[in-house]
């Protein structure tokens, strides 16, 4: 949260925080095959487990002590779960999951069986069923309750510190911000985060959603309203006016999803393939895969567009 509490300092006072070590990001410049676009890497945002999750995990984890169960939800192949899992376990807590069968690859199956190896696994039918459930446990005492990938207002502010970040590192490097950055789009918490953030920041980029979920869970919408909201809780804590969000910033790609959440893609896996061989990190089939087809497509067809990859996946856990 530094880049938020650098331009925010007032914030500090009212937004309860957990250090679980999340540094600043680098930014690279890749050439995949002769096109040439930046990356945001994500994945190194933490020592152990990085990604896009554990910066919603420093305020939506704040205040958790040895007696608390973390209650979540979200598919077999869940990294959202794993990273509750994980981070939950580092402070002393006990995490419960419940999950839905998803379709799944290589890394899902890999998390899957990570996740039960830090978590009590409860598998339910379906999404509904398994937010029915969570909703009779999260009643019990000492239970703390997070919805699928974070996505709620106060996990979104990570998000907005990122952008934040972002904008600071293209400053410093006397750099321009990207046109456009394309990032894998779930349950959305990254995406809003990152729309609030780039218009504090004053910048004009365009955020890309690449969408892996079906429409009924990624749609303009709910990724709006899910920003609006985020604003409304920063404005609460900044106590004065912010600039306004501007909704055409927001493009949702949905060519990237494939028909199923896990069913990955020849384009994802032709682009994965492309980074591997260009020497860059492991993508997963589910996210980073499918949003980096998209954004190695957009470079190839617009190449005066300066993109930004935005890599939300962790792979190095896999080989440890």
């Amino acid at each position: 949260m530094r880049a938020l509490l650098t331009r925010f300092p007032t914030v500090a006072r009212g937004l309860a925080r957990v250090d679980l070590r999340v540094s600043e990001t680098p930014v690279e410049q890749w050439n995949v095959g002769g096109t040439l676009l930046a990356a945001k890497r994500d994945d190194l945002s933490a020592p152990a487990l990085g990604g896009n999750k554990v910066r919603a995990l420093e305020c939506l984890l704040a205040g958790v002590g040895p007696d608390e169960t973390i209650l979540t939800v979200g598919a077999a192949g869940s990294t959202h779960a794993l990273a509750v899992a994980h981070y939950a376990a580092r402070l002393g807590a006990r995490t419960e999951v419940i999950t839905w069968a998803q379709e799944m690859n290589d890394v899902a199956l890999a998390t899957s069986k990570r996740l039960e190896q830090l978590a009590s696994v409860t598998r339910a039918r379906t999404p509904a069923d398994a937010y029915a459930r969570a909703w009779w446990r999260r009643r019990r005492p000492g239970v703390r309750w997070i919805p699928a990938g974070g996505s709620v207002p106060m996990g979104a502010l990570g998000h907005v510190s990122a952008a934040l970040e972002l904008a600071s590192q293209c400053e410093r490097a006397g750099l321009p911000m990207p046109d456009a950055i394309v990032v894998p789009l779930g349950s959305g918490g990254t995406v809003a985060g990152l729309l609030v953030g780039l218009s504090l920041a004053g910048a004009t980029t365009r955020v890309v959603g690449a969408r892996v979920v079906p429409i009924a869970v990624a749609n303009r919408w709910r990724v709006l309203r899910l920003a609006r909201q985020t604003r409304a809780l920063l404005h609460g804590l900044v106590g004065g006016k912010l600039p306004p969000l501007d909704p055409t910033r927001l493009e949702i790609d949905g060519s990237a999803f494939g028909g199923g959440y896990g069913r990955e893609t020849d384009a994802g896996r032709a682009a994965a393939a492309a980074l591997a061989a260009s020497g860059g990190p492991r993508l997963d089939g589910t996210y980073s895969a499918k949003a980096f087809a998209v954004a190695l497509d957009r470079a190839r067809r617009i190449p005066a567009e300066r993109i930004l990859f935005w890599l939300t996946f962790d792979a190095r856990w896999l080989s440890s």
